[in-house]
């Protein structure tokens, strides 16, 4: 692997290792790099803001987002810390991003108190067996969301 995926892995490594402490949120930090350039930055703020997606890595993509104007990360890549979570790895695919390099598995995450394995075990059971009651609610015309897009002439496809 070249210099640059090292560099760029260290810095988010840095920026991890320097959220410790401020209270702000959890040991984890993440760029986004598009063409040799960072477009995007996140240290995690859960504990700061008091919300449970504030992950390092969302946090880089509503930076990286914000500063190209754009909602997709096409032809971008993010170093992060550590292995991208559930919820962050979806959050990438979300935003197609070209590519994810992170520099500690989660099962580092999980000795330091960060354990993903019961998401990951939840998600692939069928509704009914979830820890979380998860019940689809009939209703008349619950289609008719999808209908409107489907039929909005205007609409900006994602």
């Amino acid at each position: 692997m070249g210099n640059e995926h090292k560099e760029f892995i260290q810095e988010a490594v840095d920026m991890a290792a320097e959220n410790v402490g401020t209270g702000l949120g959890g040991p984890f930090g993440a760029i986004i790099v598009k063409d040799g350039k960072i477009i995007g930055k996140g240290v995690n703020r859960v504990t700061g803001t008091n919300d449970p997606t504030a992950h390092a890595e969302v946090m880089a993509i509503r930076d990286a987002c914000r500063n190209i104007g754009h909602f997709r990360l096409e032809g971008a890549v993010i170093y992060t810390s550590c292995e991208p979570c559930p919820m962050c790895l979806s959050a990438l695919y979300w935003a197609r991003i070209g590519g994810i390099y992170f520099a500690t598995p989660n099962t580092d995450a999980a000795r330091a108190g960060f354990d993903d394995s019961y998401i990951y075990k939840q998600i692939p059971l069928p509704l009914e067996e979830r820890d979380i009651p998860i019940r689809q609610v009939e209703c008349e015309d619950c289609f008719r969301p999808f209908t409107r897009w489907l039929e909005w002439e205007d609409k900006v496809r994602y």
